[in-house]
């Protein structure tokens, strides 16, 4: 079975609204104070999408594969996102996500 460059934007896109809940989720329960296993599952998977990325050279292997079938390099063509927001996934959800770890460790030591 061939995969086709629409395939691959679908599952981009679902990768990215689970990680990114996984974001809200583990800011959220920092926040109301509410750590369950499922703040560590959130927790888990961004760190885990995380080594995936530097292991990749800090460039997603969904976007490598979409680049091996015709997208510009550089580009956000392999994810249903507007381009100025897809820009800046790395900078608002790495800043959400240290933020959530922060409160974390803080509704942990104390």
């Amino acid at each position: 079975m061939k995969v086709t460059f629409w395939q691959i934007k679908v599952v981009h896109t679902a990768v990215f609204w689970v990680l990114s809940g996984c974001v809200l989720y583990a800011l959220f329960s920092g926040v109301a104070d509410r750590i369950t296993p499922w703040t560590w599952l959130a927790v888990g998977l961004v760190v885990l999408e995380g080594g995936v990325l530097v292991s990749s050279g800090w460039i997603c292997p969904l976007t490598i594969l979409a680049e091996r079938l015709g997208a510009a390099r550089g580009s956000v063509a392999d994810i249903f996102l507007p381009k100025w927001f897809a820009d800046r996934i790395f900078p608002i959800c790495g800043t959400t996500f240290l933020i959530a770890c922060v409160v974390l460790v803080m509704r942990l030591v104390r």
